[in-house]
């Protein structure tokens, strides 16, 4: 159990697609959970996917509770999703600001489903399956999209709304992604 250094955009690993989890019993897929719930929670970020910390398996987690880099964000139960597949409720969408431990220091306006259901497995190679709206929704795409290679600034319409959160947010105690 560590905290493992995330990478940053500009890494080559952060564009490459993830493989799928084959076999739940192989002795470093614990570690790498644990590994990635100890760096998620020691940097405060809502959400993890093994690519940002160089791990090519399509395993994704995210929490909120009380996060000082979404300070208003609903609480979001602790997650831990493995090959996950997406699909949109309907075709509403909305943009809000998203950070991301990856893109350090940064903000920017993202478009995202605003409800969507959400299929996989738990950390045991369980089902999961859940139907999820708002910021729990939000948290998910992020986190799925680093399985697919994607950074959220590529998701970007409008480049104009992409900054350093401390120049986008003067005054804001908003930390360092």
């Amino acid at each position: 159990m560590a905290v493992r250094p995330v990478l940053k955009m500009g890494d080559p690993r952060l564009l490459e697609t993830a493989r799928p989890v084959e076999d739940f019993a192989a002795p470093g897929l614990r570690a790498l959970l644990d590994d990635m719930c100890d760096t998620m929670r020691a940097l405060n970020g809502a959400g993890l996917a093994a690519p940002q910390i160089g791990i090519g398996l399509q395993v994704v987690m995210f929490e909120v509770t009380r996060n000082p880099r979404y300070p208003q964000a609903e609480p979001v139960p602790f997650t831990v999703l493995v090959n996950p597949v997406l699909t949109p409720l309907s075709d509403e969408t909305e943009e809000d600001w998203e950070g991301c431990l990856s893109v350090p220091g940064m903000r920017g306006r993202v478009p995202r489903f605003v409800h969507l259901c959400y299929q996989g497995l738990d950390a045991d190679g369980n089902p999961l399956d859940r139907s999820v709206s708002g910021f729990h929704a939000r948290v998910v795409q992020h986190e799925v999209d680093h399985l697919h290679g994607l950074l959220y600034p590529m998701r970007m319409k409008d480049l104009r709304q992409f900054g350093f959160a401390d120049t986008l947010f003067p005054g804001q105690a908003l930390q360092d992604d």
